[in-house]
């Protein structure tokens, strides 16, 4: 599913021109300055010399290191990266963005693709990459920025793809219930005890009345669905219900309060220490980051 896309935050048009595959920049800067946006095309960003910035990517908030390589495959996820507790000093970065209608849906399923597929479905939400992948694939990154030939410019890039899509040590970023994702995990019983929890994640769901849909005992089910998913259920169905939460604050003008009280919390108090300790911030602090715009002086 697609989310719409929303009011609150910039929608950046790229450089990229439709006859071309993709853009590459390299630039070198002192400051993160542009705000948290969207644009219709995917990207990858590599950021040496930043360590103490933030990185926020949908609902996701972290703080980097001197190295930072991530893959942003969705038209809609929000994302950007702020200054934060960085020292002065100079940044580089290189953007690639591209289009994903010359990587088609039919070439993508191609077995030479298929590593590839996998890591743009998981893109949806956001990738970052270890430093030993960042490292491995800095010389191609390099190459990227200076080559001339178009042709050949492609040939790196796939290269790029295929290298980072078979490193093991990726991780995604947002959380399903913010991107608007599908569980990847491959369990039936998962699967479905999933799309109950989206479903009803506003009251007060049990662990017995899950179980019983699965048709598994509730010591056993409790089990299972942590060897599975790797949290146990009460922090499964948390972290959907600040999902949705962290959604809506940006989607939405609805007070913090409303928004609280419908997805499933009776205490504002509770539920602003949980979402501060899930991401670092407020529920406030949240809506204002995502909602601070360009200011072209």
């Amino acid at each position: 599913m697609i989310p719409p896309k929303n009011n609150n935050v910039l929608h950046e048009i790229t450089p990229l021109s439709d006859a071309d595959c993709i853009y590459v920049i390299e630039r070198k800067k002192a400051e993160f300055n542009y705000p948290i946006h969207t644009h219709s095309e995917f990207e990858i960003n590599y950021i040496e010399n930043a360590a103490g910035a933030q990185r926020v990517v949908g609902d996701s908030i972290e703080e980097i290191g001197d190295y930072e390589l991530v893959l942003i495959s969705s038209g809609n996820l929000e994302h950007g990266w702020q200054n934060h507790n960085r020292p002065p000093g100079t940044i580089r970065e290189i953007t690639i963005q591209f289009s994903d209608d010359w990587l088609s849906e039919r070439l993508l399923n191609k077995n030479q693709f298929h590593s590839i597929q996998a890591m743009f479905q998981n893109g949806c939400k956001g990738i970052a990459f270890s430093l030993a992948t960042i490292l491995r694939v800095r010389p191609l990154l390099n190459s990227l920025t200076c080559e001339q030939q178009g042709f050949y410019l492609v040939i790196s890039f796939l290269t790029l793809l295929y290298e980072l899509s078979t490193s093991r040590d990726q991780r995604t970023l947002a959380s399903n219930a913010f991107a608007h994702a599908e569980s990847n995990i491959q369990s039936r019983r998962i699967r479905l005890a999933d799309a109950y929890l989206q479903q009803n994640y506003a009251r007060n769901v049990t662990l017995g009345e899950v179980a019983e849909l699965v048709n598994m005992s509730e010591v056993a089910f409790s089990r299972f669905f942590s060897q599975h998913t790797g949290k146990s259920f009460t922090d499964y169905l948390t972290d959907i219900r600040i999902g949705k939460i962290a959604r809506q604050l940006i989607d939405t003008n609805k007070t913090i309060a409303e928004i609280c009280y419908e997805c499933g919390y009776n205490n504002m108090s509770n539920f602003n220490r949980l979402f501060r300790r899930k991401k670092g911030c407020t529920p406030r602090e949240f809506r204002d980051m995502y909602r601070k715009k360009l200011l072209i002086v």
